[in-house]
């Protein structure tokens, strides 16, 4: 009888032991189905008991997640530095005003995996975003903003193939096509010829340009930055040479390409200006070079040595078979180039070759038997 009772006892436990077990298989899977519908699945390597305890993390702070810190927030300008710990980054996220639970966050990317792929970078976030959106916002530090680059005495062909790595989404033909003839609305035009190309007006420096920036726009801010170099005194002075802006740019573009030192730039336009007065060709290398375009053999757009096929390029812009100015710039000029043809040293050289020592200095000379003369051995 005392058997019969005990028997009867052991199958009571086992049976509320196994309610017990199936209230709890279903009462788990109840709670991932929950969770996986709210915040999809976990993460492949969690443990079973992490897992469990994030899930009820995640179904406890589902207003906090879901929702924005405060509706209408302000942006900030957050800062991931390299090898920062998450806790550290939702610290100061909380603190920022920008999260309301650093704690919910946190469980967040440990379910979903996202705690291991917060990049370093800047950031703009705003409390008015919710958590979980500032949390994929971090897997991307792309900036809002990129860094563009044209280089002293770049043709546009060059500034159009540095377009691919730049962040800019646009593309280099589109950019050739536009810059092809002046915006018809950019003030320059009125100070221009009618159908001129942008080549010579899109000024070198660093620009820092919106992401979205389209073709038009990237033209535009060149030629903006270019009228913005553009002092009265030089414009005077352009005037008082006899000299229009283009012509003045055109000259300004061969001394870039000329010149190695700024310092030697006022020299060199001299030297151009007195063989313009005197009507003598300005067989500026410079000016094949642009002719001959891009030389595949020699891999890039100003082949070097000039040979003497290049020298011999029929071509308006060679300025050895044509004399005067060529039809247009050869390059975009720096405002050293700018201001050296607006104020020009004042000499009597009709010459200059490259001195023997490397340096990047010239020689210059009044004859042309001085300038046989200062050739290199």
């Amino acid at each position: 009888m005392k058997n019969t009772r005990l028997i009867t006892c052991f199958g009571i436990i086992i049976l509320i032991a196994c309610l017990v077990l199936a209230a709890t298989v279903i009462l788990s899977y109840q709670l991932t189905r929950r969770t996986e519908a709210t915040f999809g699945k976990a993460v492949p390597g969690l443990s079973f008991r992490q897992r469990k305890f994030l899930e009820a993390v995640l179904l406890l702070n589902q207003k906090q997640l879901l929702n924005p810190h405060q509706p209408g927030g302000a942006e900030v300008d957050f800062t991931i530095n390299p090898g920062e710990p998450t806790s550290n980054i939702l610290g100061r996220m909380w603190e920022a005003g920008l999260i309301d639970d650093p704690a919910a966050l946190s469980a967040y990317l440990q379910y979903t995996g996202l705690d291991t792929s917060l990049q370093a970078g800047s950031y703009t976030l705003s409390s008015g975003m919710s958590a979980i959106e500032i949390a994929y916002a971090l897997q991307d530090a792309t900036p809002a903003s990129v860094m563009f680059a044209i280089l002293p005495g770049w043709r546009m062909e060059e500034i159009a193939a540095a377009l691919p790595t730049s962040g800019l989404s646009i593309d280099p033909e589109t950019f050739l096509q536009v810059a092809a003839e002046l915006p018809a609305s950019n003030p320059l035009s009125v100070l221009l010829p009618p159908q001129v190309s942008a080549e010579g007006f899109m000024f070198p420096g660093v620009y820092d340009l919106p992401r979205e920036t389209n073709v038009d726009e990237l033209v535009n801010i060149f030629l903006d930055r270019f009228e913005d170099q553009l002092s009265r005194k030089m414009q005077d002075s352009y005037d008082q040479q006899g000299l229009s802006l283009f012509d003045a740019v055109t000259l300004a573009s061969i001394v870039e390409r000329e010149a190695v030192l700024d310092e030697e730039k006022p020299l060199i336009a001299s030297v151009f200006l007195n063989r313009l007065a005197a009507g003598i060709p300005l067989e500026s290398d410079p000016t094949a070079q642009y002719a001959a375009g891009y030389d595949e053999a020699r891999g890039g757009w100003w082949p070097t040595p000039v040979s003497l096929n290049d020298l011999e390029i029929d071509s308006p812009y060679n300025t050895y078979r044509y004399p005067g100015l060529p039809p247009g710039p050869i390059s975009n000029p720096s405002t050293e180039s700018l201001k050296a043809v607006a104020f020009p040293a004042q000499t009597p050289y009709y010459y200059f070759r490259a001195s023997c020592d490397g340096s990047g200095k010239h020689v210059f000379a009044e004859t042309y038997e001085q300038h046989l003369n200062n050739s290199c051995p």
